[in-house]
């Protein structure tokens, strides 16, 4: 029996109504692998399977890139699957009405949801930007050849006993035939966020996806293409390189791209993964709060912050002294509601639960800020956030968030950076390389060291990514300054690092159809 992606997610619904809670247990459940945290409101069967797959198409990647087989991420990524688009509007409010997901690679978290009855073409799109960030793949690919390769394998179809690597996402090739193509001068040396709607920006997805599918369906292609990096890595032209590499003019490319029908599909067999997947079920107080949790990691307009802080205070008086609830409680009384109040909550929850990383890190968070906003009692309030941080990082060292405001915590410090404020940045970095402030902070922090050569290739992925945004402006002033061997003021990484916004950390949505990307 076929089993891909795409039907499992269905059968997942399908099996969903028969899941029945039992007292003082959610109807959600959280899967756990080597590589992911799913979480699903389905049937345990059906999200054991889902999970698998997921791992099968990392192994795919990891295969396809030469990369070690048996070491997992540094990160597992967490996937919220939701039964309809108001699971997704509970996460993000602001979610447009034919999003089938989003991957959010925000401050507190870096994570993805999507409704789990529709294809997870986008899912995959966006879990090959992750991936690729992780482990730097693609750092010196121009923008067309990053997303025509995430949309190049999100249409895999997963089986148990193989993957088929080649089929086209029926929205993307409807676009080719529906629309005027966005000329290949513009695909080869923007951004997508660059190409405006005049300039037949809806095309840029399916013809990078076109242009990378006809390099990767034959071998002497496959080393032209090869050919074309190695030419942009050395500072050539992305037109002349593309010519030099092809010996194709671009009408000439074009005409072939035009009458290219032939999609190859490869199968892909090995022994894949038969990974440990723990299932467990959360609490009933989850069944209320757990994609609201999520919405206040993400942010939450202006306008809304006091509406958001009642609905979780009405919904958290549903579960007294239930350790999730107080988590969230405390949380939105945190950031959006009354901090002392907040801070009185998660003081009560450390109380019971002395290890609760999360809630050391938002305690530790309340400090932070108090140090911005009370200049006169700064290092005391710095001291306090650092105790905390302490904690969280003795109870799990693998948390990027504690890595990073612990680094933030020094930014002020005479002597900053040390060797060890250093070693901080580079921690929470390779832990989550796709957070545009931890990579902005990190090499400015390189900078302040005169340690410019090692600043470069961190700086060179996020100046180059496809939806950058204000974090790639930044990313290519620094790297300027690196190349220069100057210095940065003292002052840029507090900026920077608190104002996520700017940076580009939030979420990216997904339309289905056609398959969304980043």
């Amino acid at each position: 029996m076929k089993m891909t992606i795409r039907n499992l997610a269905a059968t997942a619904l399908a099996l969903f109504t028969c899941a029945v809670a039992t007292p003082g247990q959610a109807e959600w459940r959280r899967a756990e692998s080597p590589n992911f945290v799913v979480y699903s409101r389905g049937s345990e069967s059906a999200l054991r399977r889902y999970v698998r797959n997921l791992e099968i198409y990392d192994y795919l990647l990891r295969a396809r890139m030469g990369l070690p087989l048996d070491r997992p991420a540094s990160r597992k990524l967490p996937i919220y699957l939701v039964a309809s688009r108001s699971g997704l509007v509970d996460i993000h409010p602001s979610t447009g009405p034919h999003v089938a997901g989003t991957y959010f690679p925000t401050g507190e978290d870096i994570f993805a949801a999507a409704i789990q009855d529709s294809e997870q073409d986008f899912l995959l799109h966006e879990y090959f930007h992750h991936f690729s960030f992780q482990i730097g793949a693609t750092s010196t690919y121009p923008g067309w050849l990053v997303e025509g390769l995430a949309e190049y394998f999100m249409t895999a179809e997963i089986r148990p006993e193989s993957v088929a690597v080649g089929g086209y996402n029926e929205g993307r090739v409807a676009a080719l035939f529906g629309a005027t193509w966005i000329p290949l001068e513009d695909l080869l040396t923007k951004r997508p966020g660059e190409v405006r709607r005049g300039g037949h920006a809806e095309t840029y997805y399916p013809l990078a996806w076109l242009l990378t599918h006809w390099f990767m369906s034959d071998d002497a292609r496959r080393q032209q293409l090869a050919a074309y990096i190695r030419d942009l890595e050395t500072g050539g032209h992305p037109v002349e390189a593309m010519q030099r590499a092809t010996g194709l003019s671009l009408s000439d490319l074009r005409r072939e791209l035009r009458g290219y029908r032939r999609l190859n599909i490869t199968t892909y067999r090995a022994d894949f993964p038969q990974p440990e997947i723990t299932v467990t079920r959360l609490p009933r107080s989850a069944d209320d709060l757990l994609l609201i949790g999520q919405r206040l990691k993400v942010g939450v307009e202006e306008d809304k912050r006091d509406e958001t802080a009642q609905l979780v205070r009405r919904l958290a008086a549903r579960h007294p002294d239930d350790p999730f609830a107080m988590l969230q409680l405390g949380h939105a009384e945190l950031h959006f509601g009354d901090p002392e109040a907040g801070e009185a909550v998660l003081t009560r929850l450390l109380e019971l639960e002395p290890r609760n990383v999360e809630a050391l890190q938002l305690m530790a968070s309340r400090y932070l800020r108090l140090a911005e906003e009370d200049i006169d009692q700064d290092i005391a309030h710095l001291v306090r956030a650092q105790g905390y941080l302490a904690r969280a990082y003795q109870a799990d060292p693998n948390q990027y968030y504690t890595l990073q405001m612990l680094a933030r915590t020094r930014e002020v410090a005479p002597d900053y950076p040390t060797e060890n404020d250093l070693l901080t940045w580079d921690l929470a970095f390779s832990i989550a390389p796709q957070l545009p402030s931890i990579r902005l902070g990190y090499a400015h922090a390189l900078l302040a060291a005169g340690e410019f050569d090692t600043a470069v290739p961190i700086l060179a992925p996020l100046a180059n990514a496809s939806h950058g945004g204000g974090a790639a402006e930044s990313a290519t002033q620094l790297l300027e300054r690196a190349y220069a061997r100057q210095t940065t003021p003292g002052e840029l990484a507090l900026e920077m690092a608190s104002d996520p916004a700017d940076l580009g950390e939030g979420p990216d949505d997904a339309a289905d159809p056609p398959a969304g990307g980043s």
